[in-house]
């Protein structure tokens, strides 16, 4: 499965959060969240699209990185 980064504007526990709850109801996806470097690195088949649309959803600024 290709492997995705992401930055997402995090600043506490509580955005973490929000990010795992987006991520885990859109399902199929295995990810890490590197809170004090404000990245996600997400494996699934979804494109890159979905995952971004899906991060947004947190009301955070988000941006893909590219491939890790």
């Amino acid at each position: 499965m290709p492997k995705h980064e992401f930055f997402v504007d995090m600043t506490c526990e509580g955005c973490s959060g929000a990010v795992t709850r987006v991520l885990n109801k859109l399902g199929g996806v295995q990810f890490e969240i590197d809170l004090p470097n404000k990245k996600v690195s997400i494996e699934s088949e979804h494109n890159v699209d979905t995952l971004l649309d899906t991060l947004k959803k947190t009301g955070k600024d988000a941006s893909y990185l590219g491939e890790k």
